[in-house]
């Protein structure tokens, strides 16, 4: 049994490598046979877009503390320098693993399936033939070599864009010698590129764009020769730096930040394994690169753009079998009035397993319905072209007092917020961004009707973003209510988002930065307290992320005190669970598939007076200090009960798309034992709440487990 403080760096795993092995767990699922061949592909597509995402954002801000001497030891007690040492020996072990399953797995899988990559050494004459024709007619006129020498210094590198290493002999038209050249592929240029079926061993035959350039770059350079060509690809820190107590508009400093963000401080250089090793340390040296940030790899330096081949390939057999939400029965009606619903009592969607299609209509309804006279709404994510952000400008434009906040430092979304943020301006509405060094990242919706000469308060309130596309990937928990206590704790919320006052009560929300965390623990305490006094207790938690040391510390004290703690964790944990003495009462798993898991949900037994709460939250520093966030409690007491079972009882039953952590940070994927049934939580809510059963059963979803695709 461990004596040691409960908030020794010895009871926690680091931030960065568990997200390492999350991504681990992705390409683990590219290599399961059991799923659908293109879904695989899928998977490994988003292994190597995670990858980048994790080089841009986290070791992006490691080196930024490097190079501004800034020293921000986390609760694991490891040092920038530490971390990124072994984020170094982990991520080379992630890459060489990625071209691995492609080159050994999938690409023979897919010839199988009569899906070709045909190499440049095995093109036949006429697929030469017209390739050549393809670079002279389609890729020569975008191309600029940029030949190296004094009055023609190394191009700008933009970040994760492909580009070719020339290797010259020769001279130039002015006869000076040139002896390299750096070529880089335009971004409109199609990474694979279809053969047409007639010199094709199939109908499904690709080439990569880097294979034709190999091919055929020669006639770039008249008159010299080429002795070789190589791809590299630079990861750029594209993390933005916005001093907002500086700056005057938050919008216009925005707008110029988003400028420098493909041209950041490099962190990684990919490169072709047969380039030259000369080239190489050029390469390196020139980007300020350490040895251990050069990546060799054996295929295309960009897995993900691989993606292309999902929308070329039209094989519904080798994809997930279609699926289509399940409506409430309430509302399958043609004339959805969301209010009358609404007053008739809470209504729960668990998205994408039901259709995100009734908070849409919520809004739209609100929009064109007379008796509406303001809306509110806090928007993170919404996708271009969004219907939602349609009905808010109809709503302004019809008269309606429309306020919403719009969080323009959502990570990657900000250039298509800042597009939204002006079509709603145009439309009169009322727009504010947040408040300063907060990001707003809760998900609400306030809609205010006068009915029989009073005011109604209508409400949605989610743990996803309001976006109608990823409402299809991501799985996430609606709640509609007009309940006065909630409706009113949102309106108080709102106006400390506009105008900046202080929220002195709430009924029944949390709300981060001044309750959530505090909240929790208080809830963790009582727990604690209860297990004391001989009374029923248990803590279950579902989020993305668990990284906040408190909060850890306080459930290794529950599970010393006796209190079974279970955390369903998708990405990121950094409690290690399973400890004699520490967290011996502690579970924790990570549930990955088809669909992404993203509620947050959070449950205390209390006791037997049981209490859930959903939201936008996880369990990090920044969601409980540094984001406005919302907390929500199912009050209904058969919602509560659904929602249990939906998030909870099922998904700590699934032994065929779950990993379980240990104590010394190791995930182990779940196998049914001989005796069980296979069980996958995602398949059965799919048969459950999809359109072939609409409405809620009210069994255990677990009387009908099914396999994995």
């Amino acid at each position: 049994m461990s004596t040691a403080p409960l908030t020794s760096p010895q009871y926690f795993i680091n931030r960065e490598l568990s997200l390492l092995a999350f991504n681990h767990r992705v390409l683990e699922l590219a290599q399961d046979q059991s799923l659908p061949l293109l879904e695989r592909l899928r998977f490994l597509c988003i292994s190597s877009s995670n990858l980048d995402e994790f080089f841009e954002v986290r070791v992006g801000s490691l080196r930024q503390q490097q190079a501004l001497g800034i020293s921000q030891v986390g609760a694991d007690g490891l040092e920038p320098h530490e971390v990124l040492d072994e984020i170094a020996v982990r991520a080379h072990v992630l890459v060489a693993q990625q071209y691995e399953v492609l080159n050994q797995v999938l690409i023979p899988a897919l010839k199988q399936e009569g899906i070709y990559f045909i190499r440049r050494t095995k093109w036949n004459e006429e697929q030469r033939e017209w390739l050549s024709d393809y670079f002279d007619s389609e890729l020569m006129p975008l191309l600029n070599p940029l030949g190296l020498d004094p009055s023609h210094p190394f191009p700008k590198v933009i970040n994760k864009s492909l580009n070719f290493i020339v290797e010259l002999d020769g001279v130039d038209a002015f006869g000076r010698e040139i002896d390299a050249a750096i070529v880089q592929a335009p971004r409109v240029l199609p990474r694979i590129i279809r053969l047409p079926e007639e010199i094709s061993p199939t109908r499904d035959s690709f080439v990569f764009l880097s294979s034709i350039l190999h091919a055929f770059i020669g006639r770039l350079f008249p008159g010299m020769t080429v002795g070789g060509c190589h791809q590299f690809r630079i990861t750029r820190n594209s993390n933005m730096y916005v001093d907002e107590e500086e700056v005057d508009d938050l919008l216009k400093a925005m707008k110029g930040e988003l400028a420098q963000r493909n041209t950041g401080t490099a962190l990684r250089l990919e490169v072709s394994d047969h380039c030259p090793q000369e080239n190489v340390d050029y390469l390196q040296r020139h980007f300020h690169l350490k040895l251990q940030e050069v990546y060799r790899v054996s295929g295309p330096v960009n897995l993900n753009r691989l993606q292309t081949v999902l929308d070329l390939v039209d094989r519904p057999e080798l994809r997930f079998r279609p699926f289509q939400p399940g409506m409430l029965p309430a509302l399958m009606s043609g004339k959805r009035d969301m209010f009358r619903r609404i007053r008739s009592g809470d209504v729960l969607l668990h998205q994408p397993f039901q259709s995100f299609q009734p908070v849409l209509d919520f809004v739209a309804q609100a929009a064109r319905d007379p008796d509406v006279l303001a809306i509110k709404m806090t928007l993170y994510r919404t996708g271009k072209d969004s219907a939602l952000v349609e009905s808010l400008a109809r709503a302004a434009r019809a008269g309606k007092e429309v306020t919403v906040v719009v969080e323009l430092r959502a990570r990657f979304d900000e250039e298509a917020n800042i597009a939204l943020t002006s079509r709603l301006q145009e439309a009169n509405a009322h727009v504010v961004y947040g408040v300063v060094g907060y990001k707003t990242h809760a998900k609400l919706c306030l809609v205010v009707r006068r009915e029989q000469g009073k005011l109604m308060r209508y409400a949605h309130l989610g743990t996803g973003n309001y976006h109608a596309g990823t409402s299809k990937a991501y799985t996430d928990f609606s709640l509609f209510t007009c309940r006065p206590e909630m409706t009113e704790d949102m309106h108080r919320i709102f106006h400390m988002l506009t105008g900046l006052g202080h929220i002195r009560h709430l009924n029944c929300l949390l709300e981060s930065p001044f309750h959530l965390h505090q909240s929790i623990l208080r809830k963790i305490e009582r727990e604690i307290a209860h297990a004391k006094a001989g009374k029923p207790t248990h803590i279950m938690a579902r989020m993305n992320a668990l990284i906040e040391p408190q909060v850890i510390s306080a459930l290794y004290q529950a599970s010393g005190a006796g209190v079974q703690v279970d955390l369903i964790v998708r990405g990121v944990c950094c409690l290690r669970p399973g400890i004699p003495g520490v967290s011996e009462n502690i579970r924790v798993r990570s549930v990955m598939g088809r669909f992404l898991e993203h509620p947050r949900v959070y449950y205390f037994k209390n006791a037997s007076e049981e209490e859930i709460y959903c939201s936008s939250a996880d369990w990090m520093p920044r969601n409980f200090f540094r984001r406005v966030e919302v907390a929500f409690p199912i009050l209904d007491e058969d919602l509560r009960k659904r929602v249990f079972d939906e998030a909870f009882g099922l998904y700590l039953q699934d032994n065929t798309q779950a990993w379980l952590l240990d104590a010394e940070g190791t995930y182990s994927r779940l196998e049914p034992e001989l005796h069980e049934l296979p069980l996958a939580a995602q398949e059965v809510l799919m048969a459950s709440l999809g359109a072939t059963d609409a409405a809620y059963s009210g069994r255990l979803l677990t009387e009908q487990p099914t396999t994995m695709h």
